[in-house]
């Protein structure tokens, strides 16, 4: 087996997609439009087509979209907000942000999602939203989720950070919950030169609400309806969005792609593969599955020249800033911190070649043998 370097995540570009936005970043600063310029304007209007929703809101990262999204709603203290132990911190910051406390529960192990069955237990008097987080480039279980929402008057928020693109029984991430938040940082699916975040929504009231939060509160200059904040989405980073975004449908096909040859070149392999419903979508931000003796696979593919990731580590309510707060002292989730141990993140981009693949493959046979 020829040993080559296989990269984790590539983030290059053809050079026509480059000069065009170089081309039209020229003609941004020779206007002076760095601040909500028309790019952010276009860049709204593209991305909430392309989510099949009516309102985008550029802002300066995913965190501020989400906690935008339920400060618009009046989500704040004394207000629950369930989500899954297995994700990133910046799920629940915003929750905390708000002054709202989250509530953990853990995700479904045939899954990793979370599990809606446990939502269902989680709801309280004090419950005010469920904030379903589409891990790894596939949808969380939404229309259960939405049903239990519906059925107890809940708001439904999608941190659809890692899943660009992706469908939930033919609807788009971003369009099916009451308001979704996404990251424009430059790893993911749709990702921007630096930070960068979009509240998607199709509540009319919201949208402009969230609006005037992002922009000081202003209705109009120096006349500022709310106490807003300072939370713009840059107008060069629009325009890297509005090229790449003509292109994320291609690049998401790649992936899937990808994924398949994965699927079925690890199916004899000791490792558990995540290969989902027939009826999604899935975008396959990340590609993950489950070995024994995690940091020794990686290691041994890290000799072989294959880089890897690892996401989560850490569950939320094993975080040493979260150690005194009432919402993660004490608990346990066992799936989410089998996860901790057990998930490896294999290399999946759009220009993962099949011989890169099979090379990752069976490297990682080899590693477990």
């Amino acid at each position: 087996m020829k040993q080559q370097t296989v990269n984790f995540c590539d983030l290059s570009l053809a050079e026509e997609i480059e000069e065009r936005i170089w081309s039209k970043a020229r003609a941004l600063i020779s206007r002076n439009g760095f601040i909500l310029d028309q790019e952010v304007e276009g860049f709204e209007n593209e991305f909430s087509a392309f989510c099949e929703a009516s309102h985008c809101v550029g802002v300066a990262t995913g965190c501020d979209a989400l906690l935008w999204a339920m400060e618009g709603l009046g989500i704040g203290k004394g207000d629950e907000v369930i989500t899954v132990a297995n994700t990133f911190i910046g799920s629940v910051l915003p929750i905390l942000r708000t002054g709202a406390t989250p509530v953990l529960v853990d995700c479904d192990p045939a899954t990793q999602q979370i599990d809606p069955i446990q939502v269902k237990a989680a709801i309280t008097p004090r419950t005010s939203a469920i904030l379903a987080v589409h891990l790894y480039g596939r949808l969380a279980p939404m229309e259960e989720l939405r049903e239990i929402a519906e059925k107890n008057g809940l708001a439904l928020l999608e941190d659809a950070a890692q899943a660009h693109g992706a469908r939930y029984r033919g609807k788009r991430a971003g369009g099916i919950g009451h308001a979704s938040g996404f990251s424009f940082y430059p790893a993911k699916n749709l990702g921007a030169w630096g930070d960068g975040g979009a509240l998607v929504t199709s509540d009319d009231n919201l949208a402009h609400k969230v609006k005037r939060i992002r922009n000081y509160g202003q209705k109009e200059k120096y006349v500022h309806f709310e106490k807003g904040w300072n939370s713009r989405l840059d107008s060069i980073q629009a325009i890297v969005l509005r090229e790449k975004l003509k292109l994320i449908d291609e690049w998401n096909e790649r992936r899937r792609e990808a994924a398949n040859l994965y699927y079925e070149q690890l199916k004899d392999v000791s490792v558990t593969t995540f290969p989902g419903d027939d009826q999604d979508e899935p975008v396959h931000h990340l590609f993950v599955v489950l070995v024994p003796e995690r940091d020794k696979v990686q290691q041994s593919l890290q000799k072989q020249e294959i880089q890897t990731g690892i996401h989560y580590p850490v569950p939320i309510h094993k975080h040493e800033c979260f150690e005194n707060e009432s919402f993660a002292a004490g608990k346990n989730f066992p799936h989410a911190e089998k996860q901790g141990t057990e998930l490896l993140s294999l290399p999946m981009h759009p220009n993962l070649s099949p011989e890169h693949v099979g090379y990752v493959a069976e490297s990682l046979k080899n590693a477990l043998s």
